[in-house]
């Protein structure tokens, strides 16, 4: 048993600055989706990524069940989306019209990236449900991306220089 607390954890974790996304998905017709900030790219061949979603959660089961998804990554200017997906239990797509992206899957129009992907795999860790996808189409627009630091959106800046190679 751990002795770590959770809203400690919630805490330091919120110290790492991270991205913004919605991932949606469909079950019986029905278009669901959640607002995560835990995403990561696993590998580029084959191009896998990793999101984690709430264990239990409609979208979640909608995702899984479903073997595909769409990962739109927000833009600064789309807060208002990241919001709106966030609210637990809520119908994400009321009033939105339901686009599709070339996968099938329901897509956030104008989202700052989107990969649509089939489920390769998922698994439960904790309180989460960890899923590994295989990107099948990507896309992605000119724009600044939301960020998320310390429970608030923020900004992510490009400070205009050289990437440093992380491959010595």
């Amino acid at each position: 048993m751990t002795s770590v607390d959770p809203a400690t954890m919630r805490d330091v974790m919120g110290r790492f600055a991270t991205g913004v996304a919605v991932v949606t998905g469909e079950r019986h017709g029905v278009p669901h989706g959640m607002t995560v900030n835990s995403l990561t790219s696993v590998s580029l061949r084959p191009p896998l990524l990793l999101v984690c979603l709430s264990a239990g959660a409609r979208s979640t089961e909608a995702i899984t069940a479903g073997g595909r998804f769409a990962v739109n990554i927000l833009s600064a200017r789309q807060e208002h989306l990241a919001r709106r997906f966030a609210q637990r239990g809520a119908d994400h797509f009321a009033g939105l019209s339901v686009e599709r992206g070339r996968h099938g899957v329901p897509v956030i129009p104008d989202a700052f990236a989107r990969l649509e992907c089939d489920v390769d795999r998922h698994f439960v860790a904790g309180d989460h449900v960890v899923v590994i996808g295989e990107v099948r189409e990507l896309r992605a627009r000119e724009g600044e991306p939301l960020g998320f630091l310390r429970g608030k959106f923020s900004d992510i800046v490009d400070r205009g220089r050289e990437p440093v190679d992380w491959f010595f």
